[in-house]
């Protein structure tokens, strides 16, 4: 009989992945935890913070101070004084698996006082084009795929972040106008950690040998099946249409008017024509490039993590 084939990951139940950060203590009130979801986002408590995302913020922790002397002993070697560069963390996962919530459940844990290390998050739905230069492009109805972002601006603003630039700035973008602002921007001023968070941050390149993930220290993919996905995104937008989409200003008032059956048929049809289509072309295949896999279940849980070893 052949020997199974040499595995990359180390495969975690969610309990122990829960037992690795036992001792560690959690920062966060309920206060905190209640701020961490969206409005239209999943209940988020602190059984799930401390079984997901604590053992996940000591381990960005551990990693951090790792690369710091790393690279204060690199700089010693070259005769060099160690500058200042902060640690990246990439996030990524389909449409609906909850990044956004997972990055500010981080930010919040790694950075929980005054005293604690600076964690900015940047969303790179800010380095997407704006909607008139897709629509020139043609692109308009493939946002969210690799070739509707600006990758160039992206790989700039993380080379300047990791270069230590006093003050760098990201573009914004408007869930309510669904295209960049280009009167605003978010200013990146010499974080500790930086969290980006994103659709497709694994895939992005500008050429085969320049990829955005090469500025990353560690990769993070929220993973679920795909059933559950478009459950929750089939329920999302039938939340939306009923609360932001009702906002004159909102891109997607069109489907304001709709009822709950109509609503759930519209987004079946968008989830089936493009976010199925992205995930299966351009996210899914990035999976295991990412240092750690979280495996969500049907109740939005993490049930089972894969750490990557080499």
């Amino acid at each position: 009989m052949a020997a199974n084939p040499p595995t990359r990951y180390v495969e975690l139940s969610a309990e122990e992945w829960r037992r690795l950060a036992a001792s560690v203590p959690m920062p966060l009130d309920k206060g905190d935890l209640a701020a961490l979801p969206g409005p239209l986002e999943p209940h988020l408590d602190a059984v799930e913070v401390a079984t997901a995302y604590l053992p996940l913020g000591w381990l960005l922790h551990l990693h951090a101070v790792a690369r710091q002397g790393l690279a204060s002993a690199t700089e010693g070697f070259l005769g060099r004084s160690a500058g200042r560069s902060p640690f990246v963390v990439g996030l990524t996962g389909s449409v609906a698996v909850g990044k956004s919530t997972a990055a500010r459940a981080l930010r919040a844990l790694l950075a929980p006082d005054p005293g604690a290390p600076r964690v900015d998050l940047v969303t790179t739905d800010g380095f997407l084009h704006p909607n008139a230069v897709l629509e020139q492009r043609g692109l308009l109805a493939r946002k969210g795929f690799p070739e509707s972002y600006d990758v160039r601006r992206l790989l700039g603003f993380l080379a300047e972040v990791r270069a230590g630039h006093a003050v760098v700035d990201a573009p914004v973008y408007s869930h309510l106008r669904h295209d960049i602002m280009p009167d605003q921007v978010q200013s990146v001023r010499r974080p500790d950690i930086l969290v980006v968070e994103g659709l497709n941050v694994l895939s992005l390149a500008v050429t085969a040998d320049v990829v955005v993930s090469d500025l990353f220290d560690f990769t993070i993919y929220l993973d679920a099946e795909e059933a559950d996905l478009q459950r929750w995104y089939v329920d999302r937008f039938v939340a939306l249409c009923a609360t932001v989409f009702q906002d004159p200003a909102s891109h997607f008032h069109r489907y304001a008017a709709l009822d709950s059956d109509e609503a759930e048929a519209a987004a079946r049809g968008i989830w089936a024509r493009v976010n199925a289509v992205n995930l299966r072309e351009n996210i899914l295949p990035t999976r295991e490039r990412a240092h750690l896999i979280l495996e969500k279940g049907p109740d939005h849980g993490v049930r089972r993590a894969r750490l990557r070893t080499n």
